[in-house]
């Protein structure tokens, strides 16, 4: 029996990933080429990031909390600083933004729209400033993403993920928590 719902929810989630390559693949040429231009910036970070990181002290392997802290802010610091100058927009472009917005407008449609913007409002993050190079704070919690949007949404290098503020979406460094970029208004 425990095979055949195996069997089953192999089923589902193939389903489901084929209905999202689905939808990726109605991209227009030129959404593909924001898509691209998208990623080569998000990558241009990441480049910049590891960068920074090599250029620090490595950690000893047995590192106390400590250690790990003031690694982590002192890349937080390094990284802040070779972005300083740095504005909102500058990865999400404005054609960016509008194929992002209109993804998720067809990802989240009627009830699970209002469900989305329910949950973001309600379980979200209150109290945190959309400023780009700006710590995120670290007592604050982050929304997980919904899998579905994930999926259809541009791919991030593993150092960075989509956070909803409010109706901002932001992009936000997993390991030191800046403020990558945000996007205004994102959530339908």
């Amino acid at each position: 029996m425990k095979n055949v719902w195996k069997c089953y929810s192999l089923i589902v989630v193939l389903a489901f990933f084929s209905l999202c390559v689905d939808a990726q693949n109605t991209f227009t040429a030129q959404d593909r080429t924001t898509f691209s231009d998208f990623e080569k910036r998000v990558k241009e970070y990441s480049i910049l990031r590891e960068r920074l990181e090599k250029q620090l002290p490595d950690l000893p392997k047995k590192a106390t909390p400590e250690q790990i802290e003031a690694h982590k802010m002192a890349l937080q610091r390094s990284v802040q600083a070779a972005r300083a100058g740095e504005k909102q927009g500058n990865l999400f472009t404005p054609k960016a933004s509008r194929l992002i917005v209109s993804i998720i407008k067809t990802e989240f449609k009627g009830r699970d729209r209002a469900d989305l913007r329910k949950r973001v409002f309600e379980e979200g993050p209150k109290g945190v400033t959309a400023k780009v190079n700006f710590s995120y704070p670290e007592s604050k919690e982050m929304l997980e993403m919904p899998p579905s949007l994930l999926l259809a949404l541009p791919q991030l290098p593993k150092q960075l993920r989509y956070r909803f503020v409010g109706t901002n979406l932001l992009l936000v460094d997993r390991e030191n928590n800046v403020i990558v970029d945000y996007m205004p208004n994102a959530l339908p």
